[in-house]
């Protein structure tokens, strides 16, 4: 038997997670000549299951299949949500949550980041992150103004969409009078189109896709199932982190800086373990204090709430026999089939009677059946097997906030997650005006009668009657951000620079650094985070 290769201890810059921003930054320093080591929890991604994009569907329905690829956290009993405990998937395998999520493309409508640089991040504005978005694309389109190309994350539109998902397009904008838009990632968000994703010739293109394995910086080293517990931090500098790697405690020192880019959860987690966070909640936990920081506030997340429609111009069924079926095709002609795409078609930017300057809600538009009502229990929830099209009707922008905090200083519990979910009344409005809309929609003539029946959650339920059942159906879109917020004020855990405030040579690269959440899927977002960080890193060495 080979031996196994020894696993380095020491390098330039020790990245803590190699998800949609850790695999960002890692490649990018390695690329520029650093040595780069990068820890990942989980195990290889190099397995069918996530590199097919429409194998994405079973994954988060089989629980047996997700099981070995994510965390498993759940937060607290949700008050406001009928005392809910409603799953947090968080990748846990390479690639991070870039592994395990919907590949929707979508990176934001470019007033988020205006708002981010007018709150004192300078550099974050909508031109500057602009050229990150451009360095990371792979658009089908080519490049232009607003979109890359030769990038390493791969985008394109889905060859063989559904009828019905093309009639969804027609049918908002005669339903609502928005327009239809070739390209909702360039100058104007607002309106309806095709969706992209970020996956190409039937693979998923994760960020560790293509910034790990494709781009194969020769200075990066990347060690699976090596949990970090902890950030070593002395005489006020990080200095490197202590592992636990399959079963061994062991040291990694960085001879530069150490980056946590383990996400909302993971980051936020490991500062506190380390000594920085609300120094009372870490003395509770017997925790020295580094420093006195809000690490944990500001948490929040998109919801969504799902109206299935049986419509006849869509031709799937999510039961076991017909994705046997697609894979086997599948296989033999790579590429050619519904597994090679997400199973998300179409995307819409709309405003509902709360938006202000810029469109207030997002649909996600599946052309399958969906889980009703909802998917807390960690179990197979059957689906109705009739054609279907799917809206998962989405508050983009909630003013519900919450925490996460240390349930425990062991690295191994799991930390208590509160997002507070729609405890300011707006959101769950919000959630219902938006679910009104989607209706209008479906009684458009553009289905040409396609459309026979609300299927759930039932056109019986209207009014309060339907903000009340909201309230049992309304899902996490697993978008959670902001714990470890970017800013120049004393809300901040992170400067413009990511450097965490008090503590030299640490930063935090990934979705926790959000001052406020992106209007739409926060992936894309988070990669183009990497790239910011790795630019800020790669500055202030020269």
């Amino acid at each position: 038997m080979a031996k196994r290769a020894a696993r380095g201890d020491e390098a330039d810059y020790v990245v803590v997670g190699s998800g949609s921003s850790g695999a960002t930054i890692a490649g990018r320093l390695a690329q520029a000549g650093a040595s780069v080591i990068v820890l990942e929890a989980g195990k290889s991604d190099e397995q069918l299951l996530v590199k097919k994009p429409g194998l994405v569907g079973p994954m988060h329905a089989v629980p047996q299949l997700k099981k070995p690829l994510d965390w498993g956290f759940y937060g607290v009993p949700q008050k406001h949500v009928l005392d809910r405990r409603m799953p947090v998937p968080r990748g846990r395998v390479v690639g991070g949550s870039s592994s395990i999520n919907g590949m929707v493309y979508v990176r934001g409508n470019r007033a988020n980041f205006d708002s981010w640089a007018a709150e004192g991040n300078t550099g974050w504005d909508a031109d500057s992150v602009n050229a990150a978005y451009k360095r990371m694309e792979d658009f089908e389109d080519g490049e232009n103004a607003f979109r890359g190309a030769g990038g390493p994350i791969r985008v394109t539109r889905a060859k063989n969409p559904q009828e019905g998902s093309l009639q969804f397009v027609d049918a908002t904008a005669d339903a609502l009078g928005c327009k239809i838009l070739d390209d909702y990632n360039a100058e104007s968000q607002e309106g309806v189109s095709r969706m992209q994703q970020n996956a190409a010739d039937g693979l998923r293109y994760s960020a560790s896709r293509g910034y790990i394995h494709h781009l194969a910086p020769a200075t990066l080293e990347l060690q699976d199932r090596v949990v970090v517990e902890k950030v070593l931090i002395e005489n006020g500098r990080a200095v490197g982190v202590e592992v636990l790697d399959r079963g061994r405690r062991r040291t990694i020192r960085a001879g530069k800086e150490v980056i946590l880019a383990a996400g909302v959860i993971g980051s936020a987690q490991l500062l506190m373990l380390s000594g920085v966070g609300h120094a009372e909640h870490l003395k509770e936990h017997g925790i020295d204090v580094v420093a006195d920081l809000p690490v944990g506030d500001n948490m929040h997340d998109h919801m969504f709430h799902a109206l299935t429609f049986h419509v006849t111009t869509s031709k799937n069924k999510g039961t076991a026999p017909y994705f046997a079926r697609g894979l086997a095709r599948e296989l033999l002609r790579p590429g050619t089939t519904f597994l090679a795409n997400s199973v998300f078609e179409a995307v819409a930017f709309l405003r509902t009677s709360q938006a202000g300057a810029i469109p207030d809600l997002q649909l996600h538009l599946l052309p399958w059946a969906y889980v009703s009502p909802n998917q807390d229990a960690p179990i197979r929830h059957d689906v109705d097997k009739r054609p279907a099209l799917t809206v998962l009707t989405t508050l983009i922008y909630p003013k519900s906030r919450g925490t996460l905090r240390l349930a425990s200083s062991d690295p191994a519990a799991a930390p208590v997650i509160d997002f507070q979910y729609l405890s300011d009344p707006a959101d769950l409005e919000l959630l219902g005006e938006g679910s009104e809309m989607v209706r209008e929609i479906f009684a458009s003539k553009a289905f040409k009668g396609a459309v026979k029946e609300e299927i759930h959650p039932g056109k019986d339920l209207k009014g309060q009657a339907l903000r009340d059942a909201i309230l049992n159906r309304a899902t996490s879109v697993y978008h959670g951000v902001g714990t470890c917020r970017m800013g120049v004020d004393e809300l901040a855990v992170v400067g413009p620079d990511l450097r965490v405030n008090g503590v030299e040579g640490l930063r935090v690269c990934d979705a926790s650094i959000m001052p406020s959440i992106t209007g739409g899927n926060t992936n894309a977002p988070c990669i183009m985070i990497g790239e910011m960080g790795a630019q800020l890193v790669l500055g202030s060495r020269s």
